[in-house]
């Protein structure tokens, strides 16, 4: 489970090879580091595990969770060799990169879909517009809007309790961008949390509680917590979910996550035996791990990227809301044929 895996990650353990540490790059000696976002933890908590099963002597990989920005960070002062991310890399994060001449690849790993969740006992609640969602979390809410009814009239004249991801997660920087219309920009009386885990209890228990975090761990819960539909201003409320993943209607809450590669440690024989079966595995792992995997294309096109050293960002620095599935592989389709 994700809480078991979480609790794993908190406590710093070595299994079979693999540590683990919530301070991210946690080991000098590891062989291979990564860090960075922990909606895509799970995933590669799995590679890194199925990998180990594969190699005759275990091989030391520190996987952390310091968020998608902070994973960045580390990345582009070439302090780790992966960087999980919920989010493209953002152009500052390019000019540091490059300024530290690290070359990186950017490969497509899944679908997540972000998903608003409430109490189950919130009987009130099946659809929030992003209008009402914008009223609730931007910037001018902070100490005024604090109760249901000033959302809609229609709601208790309670108080609500918020909870959400932290300012280094990139499920942060994307759910501000979608909903306010501006990345970073969000009110700032709300639990945040880096650990989407500390999200899901907050939600779980109190009735009033509203939050937001990766779908993998809203699956792993719903027996403690209830999705909302959201309606994108066509008037009809749309729940994630693996069919409105793929067909690109729950928007604009969709978005691709990421590996991000190191090319230096990729040219090494562990790194490219890592990433290779990264990529191979990535559709099952994916999908065991509650996210949505690419169709077959996208996994023969990261294959292809990797091998050719395919290098950059096919989003050019900038924080692309509402991307389908669809949208995805015709970016990634025109960059590699320029």
């Amino acid at each position: 489970m994700l809480v078991s895996r979480m609790v794993k990650v908190l406590r710093m353990t070595v299994v079979s090879g693999v540590l683990i540490s919530a301070a991210g790059a946690a080991s000098a000696d590891a062989v291979i580091k990564i860090d960075g976002s922990s909606t895509m933890y799970p995933i590669t908590e799995a590679v890194v595990k199925n990998f180990q099963t594969t190699q005759k002597d275990p091989i030391k990989v520190a996987v952390g969770v310091s968020g998608t920005s902070g994973g960045f960070m580390k990345f582009c002062r070439g302090e780790i060799d992966i960087v999980n991310a919920s989010r493209p890399i953002q152009g500052k994060e390019m000019k540091a990169c490059n300024k530290a001449s690290v070359e990186y690849v950017e490969l497509p790993i899944a679908f997540d879909a972000i998903t608003v969740a409430v109490n189950p006992k919130n009987n009130w609640i099946k659809t929030m517009t992003l209008a009402e969602l914008k009223k609730m979390w931007e910037p001018a809410a902070q100490g005024k809007i604090t109760k249901w009814s000033q959302i809609n009239p229609a709601w208790p004249d309670e108080a609500f309790k918020l909870y959400g991801a932290g300012a280094n997660s990139g499920t942060f920087d994307y759910f501000t961008q979608a909903v306010i219309g501006k990345a970073k920009s969000i009110r700032g009386d709300f639990t945040a949390s880096e650990d989407d885990n500390v999200l899901v209890r907050g939600v779980a228990s109190d009735k009033n509680a509203l939050g937001f975090f990766g779908f993998g761990y809203y699956v792993e819960n719903r027996d403690k917590v209830r999705a909302v539909a959201i309606d994108d201003g066509s008037g009809e409320g749309i729940n994630p979910s693996v069919e409105t993943v793929e067909d690109g209607s729950y928007r604009p809450l969709s978005r691709p996550i990421f590996i991000y590669v190191n090319m230096k440690k990729a040219e090494k024989p562990v790194g490219r035996d890592f990433v290779t079966f990264y990529i191979k595995n990535a559709s099952a792992l994916v999908r065991g791990a509650r996210y949505f995997p690419l169709p077959p294309r996208a996994y023969r096109a990261d294959m292809e990227f990797f091998k050719t050293k395919r290098l950059g960002t096919v989003f050019d620095g900038f924080l692309p809301v509402g991307i389908t599935i669809d949208d995805l592989l015709r970016r990634e389709a025109r960059f590699y044929e320029n």
